[in-house]
């Protein structure tokens, strides 16, 4: 990974038939301290949603965390806007 962190990935689940209207995104940000922070955001396009930030000491940890989360999140149906 390079020091520059990767654009945040934004994906969004919406059905009409069952009013779900989902967000999703995934940013990657440094930490004061030198360590990268994966911050999620979700909930109900239109609001703010929650939030949950995760710290990790070893690039290759986060970029893993991220590749799992982004996928599980497509294979549920939401996708890139």
């Amino acid at each position: 990974m390079s020091d520059i962190p990767d654009p945040p990935v934004y994906l969004q689940r919406i059905d009409p038939r069952r009013n779900m209207a989902r967000f999703y995104s995934i940013a990657v940000q440094p930490t004061l301290f030198g360590e990268m922070s994966l911050i999620r955001n979700w909930g109900r396009i239109g609001t703010s949603g929650r939030s949950m930030v995760q710290t990790f000491d070893r690039p290759d940890a986060l970029e893993q965390a991220r590749d799992d989360i982004e996928r599980a999140k497509r294979r549920r149906g939401y996708a890139e806007t």
